[in-house]
């Protein structure tokens, strides 16, 4: 499936609150949740500082506040935009949360070339879709999509 014009707006936004927390010092990833109707119902950034919580990725973070708040049928109806690829970690939490789709920015194969080795972002190069066909459920997944945009978030950091 493509990315339609709908996509592409919550993306971009993805990608905006993901350059903001970089403009804060923080890890520049980002995840939103947009129900069927195209509201947004929350959003994460990345959430390594200030506790240095390796796990504290923004899709995690925000898969374990729409689990408490939503069941996995309302969840299999929306759609989790993110900055990049959701790693292995996040990708299991998006499923056992329920979503029902998934687009991203970065892939992780892409953000392991630019980060390389470091001890911040050790990334695990093992694509979403690999984790979510392991699951007895279908998880729509969008992405890589507007790659280089979502790359330059990253230039700098690493």
């Amino acid at each position: 499936m493509k990315l339609n014009e709908k996509d592409t707006g919550f993306l971009r936004k993805a990608f905006a609150l993901a350059d903001e927390a970089k403009s804060k010092g923080i890890h520049p990833f980002s995840a939103i949740l947009v129900d069927e109707k195209g509201e947004v119902l929350m959003s994460e950034i990345n959430g390594y500082l200030p506790d240095l919580d390796m796990t504290g990725h923004a899709e995690r973070n925000l898969m374990t506040r729409a689990s408490k708040a939503y069941r996995p049928d309302f969840l299999n109806k929306c759609t989790m935009y993110v900055s990049a690829e959701p790693c292995a970690m996040c990708a299991g939490s998006a499923y056992w949360a329920g979503i029902g789709r998934v687009v991203y920015g970065l892939s992780e194969a892409r953000l392991k070339e630019i980060t390389g080795n470091h001890p911040e972002n050790p990334t695990l190069d093992l694509p979403c879709r690999m984790v979510f066909e392991a699951g007895q459920r279908k998880v729509e997944v969008i992405g890589p999509c507007l790659e280089d945009e979502a790359a330059k978030i990253q230039e700098g950091v690493w």
